[in-house]
């Protein structure tokens, strides 16, 4: 199979050319809708088959390249278009290629009878074909090309409703803070590149060649200036602090866009990318202590917005951006398989949240659409009680909340306890090491409260849409829903591919699947940091305090949803004299701490002044100026060379009398 994964991106770029040249004509939805989720169907089965392959090898031979054909060469440089088969790649595609053929079968129910449809699905199938290039590339251009993919796919999408300026506003938005961080990206590419060249001979952008060669880099230094740059792209892409802003306006895209961008893609890609280029970033201790700093900072702080919000799809959005900063927090701390096994499990149960707060827009619109209202159907203080009209929504909803607010048992609790663990126990970061795991716990508490906070809103209580759409509620159709009960069973089993070590151990010696899979990929920078730790001195901690540690952010968790039933469930009021009691903290949390009007104010607004300034003062006065000038110029030669054609006989006589005139008397006077 290992020879066939050329197919994997090739089947969406099948169907984006199909939907894309014939869907227009093709008009039946059934019909597009299929052709786009069965083609990322086909990607799916061939890494289905690529994982069989690659389990069925010794973990040192989990290693193919398949390059197709060289794609640049010009001196020492050379691109291939290439895929690399591994076990981190093989992991990617299995999530984006799963998760993406739910969306795209929720899609077909979700976006029926929309106008664009089979340009939906084009969009959908380039992204999906942009992002499989993106993890499956072997050099660093090749994924910056799936990297540029997915940010102009997700122009596209975010932007679909195009006739709505707040929809065409977000898309730009995400495009222009996406370039700032790609920039990054080509300056450490350029960089790297540059350095291995001039001081190794080693001119290459080959992810296996740089890994070969990372121990010839020196620690920090120049090491430090590449990562930082190479980050600098991860905080734009995966959407952390300050790069953050644009993906909680992303909720402007249709739902189902929402969760393939934020659950198993685009999202994913900075992480993935750190993860790719571990054996750099572990070099420089600099740069991991820059990631976990981001990584808590962005936790924390977006899960406090998250707290404040009313729209469902925002408050997802934001907790998106502190789920993003969780794995940052992981990959800052050396932690690269408790990032990637959140990524993985965030994959699951983000995905069947977006999709069920979707099934709850799609029955909302509707039963408001039956009696012309025109109330938000996205607002959770319109809603309450649909647990009864939508059982299946309810509980794949509450499965999936219960997993990202880390409850034993579920997958949430396993990848993000790791990542608790491992911000504590970590042997880089020294002192600031309790502060990052005390930040990551509150975040968590935080998650907790304002996922059951919009789960008790929607779901508990009394009703409170109009009384006319009340008996309009109902559950979704199975073309909705059915992939919302996939996810919901991934959302409970989906982290016991990854049981910590202590826990394991309880239940009998239950190894770390996942760790084992992942550690051909990690072995040179576990390898570097055992080395470290020998030089510097090894960290012991007891059981009893990871038992401790463990039981203490459970426990934080508890107390947020414990709050948030107090105040939604048991006593619906007090938020409300809250909310009265601390008016300018409620209005700071609620308009996102002003994020975005500090941005106009120091770089958009200006950007604008200047923008004009330059236009009336080079635009208007000089090009403007010369361009009009010479049309005046030729105007006025026109406007007095044309009163010589008048059309009388006379005239042109007299001209010509004249004429033989003036001749007659330059020859005699001369």
């Amino acid at each position: 199979m290992f020879e066939y994964v050329w197919l994997i991106p090739l089947f969406p770029l099948i169907g984006v050319v199909i939907n894309g040249l014939f869907g227009k004509k093709i008009k039946n939805e059934t019909v597009i809708g299929g052709i786009g989720a069965l083609m990322v169907f086909g990607s799916f089965l061939v890494s289905c088959g690529i994982l069989m392959e690659l389990l069925s090898k010794p973990a040192e031979e989990r290693f193919f390249e398949k390059v197709l054909f060289t794609w640049i060469k010009s001196g020492n440089f050379t691109a291939d278009i290439g895929f690399l088969i591994d076990p981190l790649s093989t992991l990617m595609i299995m999530v984006v290629t799963g998760v993406g053929f739910l969306i795209h079968v929720y899609s077909i129910g979700y976006m029926h009878g929309e106008e664009g449809f089979y340009r939906y699905f084009t969009y959908l199938n380039l992204f999906m074909f942009s992002m499989l290039l993106l993890v499956l590339g072997n050099n660093l251009l090749l994924m910056f090309v799936g990297w540029e993919g997915v940010g102009l796919c997700s122009y596209l999408l975010i932007g679909y409703y195009f006739h709505k300026k707040s929809a065409g506003d977000a898309g730009k938005k995400a495009f222009v803070m996406n370039r700032v961080g790609d920039f990054g990206f080509l300056v450490g590419t350029f960089t790297l590149f540059w350095y291995f060249g001039q001081n190794h001979n080693v001119w290459t952008i080959n992810f296996r060649v740089l890994g070969d060669n990372a121990h010839l880099l020196p620690l920090g230094g120049v090491v430090t200036v590449i990562t930082l740059c190479f980050f600098l792209g991860a905080t734009g892409k995966s959407a952390q602090l300050p790069l953050y802003t644009w993906l909680p306006d992303a909720m402007e895209g249709p739902t189902p866009v929402s969760a393939l961008i934020h659950a198993a893609t685009m999202v994913t890609a900075g992480v993935y990318m750190i993860g790719r280029m571990n054996f750099l970033f572990i070099r420089s201790h600099e740069t991991m202590m820059v990631i976990a700093i981001v990584g808590a900072a962005t936790a924390i702080f977006a899960a406090t917005i998250g707290t404040a919000q009313n729209d469902i799809k925002r408050v997802l959005a934001y907790s998106t951006v502190s789920q993003l900063g969780f794995m940052f927090l992981g990959m800052g701390v050396g932690a690269f398989t408790a990032g990637i096994f959140h990524l993985m499990t965030h994959a699951f149960f983000k995905a069947c949240l977006f999709l069920g707060s979707g099934s709850v827009i799609h029955a909302m619109h509707h039963a408001l659409h039956h009696i012309h209202s025109h109330d938000d159907a996205q607002d959770m203080r319109n809603m309450g009680g649909l647990k009864k009209v939508m059982p299946i929504t309810f509980l794949t909803f509450l499965v999936s909340t219960i997993a990202i607010a880390g409850i034993p048992g579920f997958s949430g609790f396993f990848s993000k306890d790791e990542i608790l663990w491992q911000a504590f126990a970590n042997p880089h970061h020294g002192e600031l090491n309790m502060i990052l795991w005390g930040i990551g716990a509150i975040a968590a508490g935080f998650t907790a409260f304002y996922m059951f906070r919009l789960v008790f809103m929607t779901f508990f209580g009394e009703c409170r849409i109009k009384e006319g759409a009340k008996s309009h509620l109902h559950e979704s159709p199975f073309v909705i829903t059915f992939p919302l009960m996939v996810l919901g069973v991934l959302a409970v089993v989906g982290g016991y591919v990854g049981i910590p070590k202590l826990i394991g151990d309880v239940l009998g010696g239950i190894p770390n699947y996942l760790e084992h899979y992942l550690e051909p990929v990690f072995k040179s920078s576990n390898e570097f940091v055992a080395l470290q730790i020998q030089h510097g001195g090894a960290h012991h901690h007891s059981l009893v305090l990871e038992w401790g540690l463990m039981g203490g952010s459970v426990v934080i968790a508890l107390i947020g949803i414990s709050i948030a039933f107090v105040l939604y469930v048991v006593s619906p009021s007090i938020p409300a004299k809250f909310t009265a009691a601390f008016p300018a903290l409620h209005r700071a949390v609620y308009n996102k701490w002003y994020v975005d009007e500090l941005y106009d104010f120091l770089f958009v607004n200006p950007c604008k002044a200047l923008g004009n300034a330059l236009w009336k003062g080079f635009d208007v006065l000089v090009v403007d100026g010369i361009v009009n000038g010479v049309a005046t110029v030729v105007k006025g030669f026109g406007n007095a060379l044309r009163n010589i054609q008048t059309g009388y006989v006379h005239n042109y006589a007299l001209g010509m009398t004249l004429g033989t005139v003036v001749i007659v008397a330059f020859y005699l006077f001369r």
